[in-house]
């Protein structure tokens, strides 16, 4: 990514270096005392959504897809602005044979959809803001689901969540250096951004962090 892009700075930090520890400090130290979450419960959530025809999007290491259970055969499609994630998860999830697209989130998809499911899984807190303009996000992953897909995904919220202040401190370190762009991130902004793509909508607050479901993507409206 072109480091003059507005969303050079979510994705930059995600070195190999970084994603070495990225389990233990993401999805342990951080989800556990900073965010409030319960990682078997994220691991859940995610298994119910995900199908065997799925698009991730911001895949992380693929410790979620990992931890789904996928049979050997399912379709997967791993879009990432990074290569380094790409790579990382790739390795990973071998057995999938996983399909890797490096491209950003925020602009037109180049993937042969339609897919079943796709996921966005603590990405929308890197996106550069404020929360309307990560609605395209939403649209172009929309745009590229069947007409019964299912997005789902999590997000850290911003100053509207009950944080401690351990999460405090960190969201205003992070947000001053871009790497999240995440302040003025809510609940009810997030269900705002999916209800313009999407029929049915659920958004739930857990601790520091939402989870969210968009199903039966909108047909997207025709350009000015």
């Amino acid at each position: 990514m072109d480091p003059s892009d507005p969303a050079y700075a979510g994705q930059k930090d995600y070195g190999k270096a970084m994603l070495a520890v990225y389990d233990w400090w993401v999805m342990g130290v951080m989800s556990r005392i900073a965010w409030k979450v319960d990682i078997p419960e994220m691991v859940e959530f995610y298994r119910e959504h995900i199908s065997t025809n799925h698009l991730d999007v911001g895949p992380g290491t693929g410790f979620l897809i990992d931890e789904a259970d996928l049979p050997d055969d399912a379709r997967v499609v791993l879009l990432d602005p990074n290569p380094n994630v790409l790579a990382h998860a790739s390795k990973r999830l071998a057995r999938l044979a996983p399909e890797t697209v490096e491209a950003d989130v925020l602009k037109p998809l180049p993937v042969e959809g339609p897919f079943d499911s796709a996921c966005l899984a603590n990405v929308l807190h890197c996106l550069p803001g404020p929360i309307e303009d990560k609605a395209r996000a939403i649209e172009h992953i929309a745009a590229v689901l069947s007409p019964d897909g299912v997005l789902s995904g999590s997000t850290v919220l911003g100053d509207s969540a009950d944080h401690n202040g351990i999460a405090t401190s960190f969201l205003k370190a992070v947000n001053k250096r871009k790497a999240f762009d995440n302040l003025g991130d809510s609940v009810e902004g997030i269900r705002a951004i999916l209800e313009a793509s999407f029929e049915e909508v659920e958004v739930t607050d857990a601790g520091s962090m939402a989870y969210f479901v968009g199903r039966r993507p909108k047909a997207p409206l025709p350009p000015d």
